[in-house]
């Protein structure tokens, strides 16, 4: 993707005729028991079924790009309302970010990229063009001045990756992965790959780069260019995410077959899009619903563990110029504020009824449902949880033409079941607490330890909750001041386990990434208040072992495991 349609920026190409490829794809919820609907009664649908037994892909998250060259960077303000997860949120908890060329430009986007880490987003950077010593002109149709990289210039390339790897993580920024190139099979205003250039440079050079590799980033998911990928054993070994954009994809090529076969172990991410175009505002509804229905598609026909958009301000984006949420992004805040980061998507009658799109999501504690109703009429809709007997509080919260995810009245799901109205044009996301999610492993509890003198009688209190998939996980961290007094400053200790190695963090700075860590307190949190509980967490990779650190301390104080 190169600047809006409408803009030119100072050394960059205007778009090309890129959109012209582009398709557009095609009152307050009343929820009660089964027994009853209150409210205008709607047009009936079948049952929703979720069943946590069927269990697809873990969600990595939702996010958005910043690209500080181009469109200026977000202010603070703007960096807490796209990453923040509380009301008026949108919860992203993925940043992409660009790779520049040149060196003296690393450092644009390092303060919106590390307030994003700190907020518990991953980061991911996408190149547009190699270091200009490293590419050659040539002609590709009737353009003449196209640019590819040089072949001797491979293992320099690499290490340019590597170096902008290694610079961010100086800076506060451990990358969660980098892409060799931003849609190579569109580079009218960039560098051109070939599928056979790409699939030289990952057998060749790609394991020499330091973390996670994404490719191809096709910009309308292409086959053509990740097939040839996911056919050799030598570059796949190479690519931890398959990355794709969605611009213009019909939702009849979302499915692949072909990474379902031979994909083990990798990851699936959709790295870049605006739907359904860039030319109308973000505010226009109820054309807002159709990036509910694109995002709802790319998780249940696709089966991405990422969804990220272009711009994340921008007036086609899920902010506005002005820092407010838009109807576009209060879409994408329907699923980011809730769906986080090692949730997995389980199996939901995904299309109940005309115009509705259902999907589930399984977390430690609850599962997350979001409906999404395109029709002009109201749905009376029943949601079930298979073999749940769970009863219990569900919340939920509504956008429609007045409002964005507004917060809703709290009610009880009875025996697994909950009966809703869906209002016309609306989404809607239910939080419950049917779970259980993924069991998290036992945690020792340690042998006491006396008190140190000046302690009000117990250690801090610590909670760890780990949520593990084949090669990595999240653990989320709560520390709780058992104490009289304030905290001012605060350092947690533990042992992470053998073979297991943080990758990303929020809310604390976290040094070295394996064996002993310490969790060091970031500025928004340095003071914990008597009583006070805070939140911390991070990524971390693992090799088999997903045994859980057995004691913690906090300023030099054991803690108490709960």
């Amino acid at each position: 993707m190169t600047q809006d349609h409408d803009e030119t920026v100072s050394g960059e190409r205007s778009l090309l005729s890129r959109r012209n490829v582009l398709t557009t794809l095609g009152a307050v919820p009343i929820i009660t028991a089964t027994a009853a609907v209150v409210g205008a009664p709607g047009a009936a649908a079948a049952t929703a079924v979720i069943n946590p037994s069927a269990r697809r892909q873990t969600i990595r998250g939702f996010g958005g790009m910043a690209f500080a060259a181009w469109i200026g960077d977000l202010t603070a303000a703007q960096r807490e309302t796209a990453f923040g997860t509380g009301e008026g949120r949108l919860g992203f908890s993925v940043l992409r970010i660009p790779v520049p060329e040149n060196q003296a430009d690393w450092s644009r986007d390092v303060a919106t990229a590390r307030r994003a880490i700190e907020l518990g987003a991953s980061v991911i950077a996408s190149p547009w063009n190699p270091p200009a010593n490293m590419i050659e002109t040539f002609t590709r149709g009737s353009q003449t001045n196209a640019k590819r990289l040089r072949y001797n210039m491979y293992g320099a390339y690499a290490q340019h990756l590597n170096d902008f790897t290694t610079h961010m993580r100086n800076n506060g920024v451990n990358l969660y992965g980098i892409s060799v190139q931003n849609e190579p099979d569109y580079a009218h205003d960039w560098t051109w790959w070939t599928p056979a250039e790409l699939l030289r440079f990952l057998k060749e050079n790609a394991g020499s780069i330091s973390t996670r590799v994404i490719a191809p980033e096709s910009f309308q998911y292409l086959k053509n260019i990740s097939d040839p990928i996911l056919n050799d054993p030598v570059a796949l070994a190479n690519v931890d995410i398959i990355g794709a954009h969605l611009y213009g994809t019909p939702f009849s090529n979302f499915p692949y077959p072909l990474f379902k076969q031979k994909g083990a172990g990798k990851e699936l991410w959709m790295t870049e899009v605006y739907h359904p175009n860039s030319s109308d505002s973000a505010d226009l509804w109820p054309q807002a619903l159709d990036v509910g229905e694109h995002i709802h598609r790319a998780m249940v026909d696709a089966e991405f563990q990422a969804y990220i958009w272009w711009y994340i301000r921008r007036s086609y984006g899920p902010m506005r110029e002005d820092g407010q949420i838009s109807k576009r992004g209060a879409m994408m805040a329907h699923f980011a504020r809730f769906v986080r980061p090692g949730y997995v998507r389980i199996d939901a009658t995904a299309n109940p009824a005309s115009n509705v799109y259902v999907s589930a999501y399984q977390g430690p504690e609850s599962i997350v449902i979001v409906a999404v109703n395109k029709g002009t009429s109201s749905v009376s809709q029943q949601f079930t949880v298979s073999n749940s007997t769970a009863s219990g509080s569900v919340s939920s919260w509504l956008t429609d033409a007045s409002r964005n995810v507004a917060p809703q009245g709290a009610t009880s799901m009875s025996n697994g079941s909950l009966t809703v109205t869906l209002p016309a044009r609306s989404v809607t996301t239910f939080v419950t607490g049917a779970g259980p999610g993924p069991s998290p492993s036992p945690t020792p509890t340690p042998t006491p330890t006396p008190t140190p003198t000046g302690d009000p009688g117990t250690g801090p209190r610590v909670v760890y909750t780990m949520s593990a998939w084949n090669n990595g996980f999240t653990a989320g961290i709560s520390i709780t001041n058992t104490g009289t007094t304030a905290i001012n400053g605060w350092t947690l200790v533990f042992t992470l386990p053998s073979g297991q190695s943080i990758t990303s963090g929020w809310n604390a700075t976290y040094t070295p990434s394996s064996g002993q860590v310490s969790a060091r307190n970031v500025s928004h949190n340095a003071t914990l208040a008597p009583g006070a509980t805070i939140d911390i967490g991070f990524q971390a990779t693992h090799t088999g072992n997903t045994a859980e650190p057995t004691a913690f301390t906090l300023n030099g104080i054991p803690c108490v495991v709960a």
